[in-house]
């Protein structure tokens, strides 16, 4: 039976200050390396051996990742893939949260947040946050690279690697942990619980709290659960 562990990155800078961030790199705070660490002493307490680790191009969940690793004293070099960043927020990126409910209405703010298909406007190419202008970006082809996306197209490219990359190893019942983002996880609980789109709107992903998922051999969910009850959120399926 394999077990799919997911872990939204320890709390980062930017989700301090409220901030859009997307895909602009930013580190954890210390909290979030708190965050991070614990989610490696909670993976070590089920005494599984992990097979491989996933994570995004992003420094927090590269970092949320080294840490996990390094409480479970696991040196191996983790698989980084950019289809598991976090969702683009165009336009948005880089603007404080509680500022643009002020200017544009807490409603629209939640609908760019939290619907399905609808998306900010997109970033200027000339903007120093734009992905385009970011070192870390320049082997991704430059027609992958988002100007703003939605929660759909986030769950496209999501769902597409883990079809292509990640799905096969489960089916050879290996053990996983992918570190990413708020985002790409709430897009690939959308895929293993299929949540129609209203529920997805509805679901809330904590910051360093691993997610554990059992499944069996067709890759059917037979359990899963937050590894730290007390932040844990509702699962809506579960």
């Amino acid at each position: 039976m394999p077990h799919l562990i997911l872990v939204r990155h320890g709390q980062s800078e930017w989700n301090l200050e409220k901030r859009f961030t997307g895909w602009v790199d930013v580190d954890l705070t210390s909290q979030g390396k708190l965050e991070a660490c614990k989610s490696g002493e909670y993976i070590k307490e089920l005494n599984i051996d992990i097979d491989f680790f996933f994570s995004s191009f992003q420094l927090r969940a590269i970092n949320t990742l080294k840490l996990i690793q390094d409480t479970l004293r696991d040196k191996r070099e983790p698989i980084k893939a950019w289809p598991l960043n976090e969702r683009h927020y165009g336009a948005l990126t880089g603007l404080n949260k509680d500022e643009m409910k002020k200017k544009l209405g807490e409603d629209k703010i939640q609908e760019f947040r939290r619907s399905w298909d609808v998306k900010p406007d997109p970033l200027s190419r000339n903007n120093p946050y734009h992905p385009l202008n970011i070192e870390t970006y320049k082997k991704i082809p430059t027609e992958k690279i988002p100007d703003t996306e939605s929660l759909k197209d986030t769950y496209e490219r999501v769902i597409e690697y883990y079809n292509s990359d990640i799905q096969n190893k489960l089916l050879e019942n290996k053990n996983i942990v992918i570190s990413a983002h708020g985002n790409s996880i709430r897009a690939l609980c959308k895929f293993l619980f299929n949540l129609d789109n209203i529920k997805i709107s509805l679901l809330e992903i904590p910051t360093g709290n691993p997610l554990l998922i059992n499944l069996n051999s067709k890759l059917e969910i037979m359990e899963c659960k937050y590894l730290d009850k007390v932040r844990a959120k509702d699962l809506l399926v579960f």
